[in-house]
């Protein structure tokens, strides 16, 4: 039987192409809704880093760096992502859609990867959700945590391991497909 997780996430992907699609047929961008977009992307981008360099993937229950603010930092950075894009389409239908295919995959995402965590780290998991909110994050960070503060930095080798470059070259080429439709609609008005 498949687990919950590995469903929404294969689902998530596979819903994205189509999402995608008509997001793009939906949009209006103009240069300044793309360069606006572009600016919530960039912060995007900057949060999905940061967890990435925190985040050993399988080994250890990540609580510092982005973790200490918020238990899901990428899905946070992947939230900016998604609202940079729906401000660079200019689009109210595009806006709406990109934010319901983010609420209903991502919402139950990051529920199944939380049981998962609960499940492997128990009351380690538990102490650190009772001080680290699940998504907004919080302005200073969570006390407590497991980790010495020795290993709080930013790791490259982590953030290349974790393949987060597969994000930032995405992300890049969503924004060339935006200036496309762009071009596309003063070309021939559509």
């Amino acid at each position: 039987m498949t687990r919950p997780r590995t469903f929404w996430m294969r689902w998530r992907v596979r819903a994205g192409y189509p999402v995608a699609v008509i997001f793009w047929l939906l949009a209006s961008p103009s240069p300044r809704s793309i360069l606006c977009g572009g600016m919530i992307v960039a912060l995007g981008l900057l949060v999905r880093a940061a967890a990435a360099g925190h985040l050993r993937k399988g080994q250890e229950l990540a609580t510092t760096g982005p973790y200490a603010h918020t238990r899901n930092p990428l899905y946070f950075g992947s939230a900016l992502l998604a609202a940079g894009f729906a401000v660079a389409g200019n689009s109210w239908p595009a806006a709406l859609l990109a934010v319901v295919y983010f609420a209903v995959f991502y919402s139950l995402v990051i529920r199944d990867e939380e049981s998962g965590l609960r499940e492997r780290f128990g009351a380690s998991f538990e102490a650190y959700a009772a001080r680290v909110p699940p998504f907004f994050p919080r302005l200073t960070a969570a006390h407590g945590n497991e980790r010495a503060a020795t290993q709080n930095t930013f790791s490259w080798a982590l953030y290349r391991r974790n393949h987060e470059y597969n994000a930032f070259a995405g992300t890049v080429g969503g924004l060339a497909v935006m200036a496309l439709r762009m071009w596309l609609r003063m070309r021939w008005g559509h």
